[in-house]
This record gives structure tokens, C-alpha cells and sequence, in this order.
């Protein structure tokens, strides 16, 4: 192109939608795998609550009665890590249900709740310490 020429291209650029965080994508996966079975209707917040602890308590039960060292092998364990994963998974997989049943951000909430925390929990008292804010 010859010096004081310009492009032959449009100059003007179409406003490109953001491409959707991993996590957006997953909300997405697990609201259409839901809606293509017609499960929305058995979707309230009580029995997505008991679900979620239900789905907790079967984590929990892989770890019940081990020692620090048995843990170490379970999920060093492919097959323990996996089995630990899809318990984690579907603990998630409720979650966004439920957050997506009772119009809540996770990501808004999550972040909230660790900006109370910070307040609850300051670093200069809080570090290294097991006990609850109060006693602090």
C-alpha cells in the first residue's frame, strides 16, 4: 500500500461478546444437562440443601475413621482421587443448581464472604490460629 492510502477494510469493529470464564461454561453445562432431562421441577432449595448434604456426607465417608497418612494414600491413589473428585463434583454440581434456583452470583458471594472474613479474621491475630473470631 502506497504511502496516504488507507486500508480497504471497515473501520469499524463489532463489539466481540467477552469469551465466558471456565466457570461460566460449567454453570451453562450443568443448567442445560438439568433442563434436558425435564429436572428443573424437582429443584427446590430444601431438596437441593439435603442433596448437597448428603453429597457431603458421602466425602466425608471416604475420609471417616483414617489416619493423616491412610488420607495421603487415598488421594495419592488415582482411583481414590477420582472417587474424592466426583464426590467434590457433585457437591458443585448442587451448588450451582441451587445458586441458580435462588438467583445467587457464587463468584459476587464468594468474594463477600471473604471480604467479611478478612474482617473478622485480621491477619495479625488470626495468623496461624484455629480459633473462632470471637476468641481472637
Amino acid at each position: 500500500m502506497s504511502p496516504g492510502r488507507t486500508s480497504s477494510r471497515p473501520t469499524s469493529k463489532k463489539a466481540r461478546r467477552p469469551k465466558p470464564s471456565p466457570f461460566d461454561e460449567l454453570v451453562l453445562q450443568v443448567l442445560a444437562f438439568r433442563d434436558r432431562r425435564d429436572w428443573r421441577q424437582f429443584h427446590n432449595p430444601k431438596d437441593l440443601s439435603i442433596s448437597i448434604s448428603l453429597e457431603a456426607a458421602e466425602l466425608l465417608e471416604l475420609f471417616q475413621w483414617k489416619h493423616p497418612e491412610e488420607v495421603a494414600g487415598l488421594v495419592a491413589d488415582p482411583q481414590g482421587h477420582r472417587r474424592v473428585s466426583w464426590e467434590m463434583a457433585d457437591i458443585l454440581i448442587l451448588l450451582i443448581s441451587l445458586a441458580d434456583i435462588l438467583g445467587v452470583d457464587l463468584i459476587k458471594a464468594a468474594r463477600e464472604k471473604l471480604e467479611e472474613n478478612d474482617r473478622k479474621y485480621p491477619v495479625a491475630r488470626a495468623r496461624g490460629s484455629a480459633r473462632k473470631y470471637r476468641d481472637l
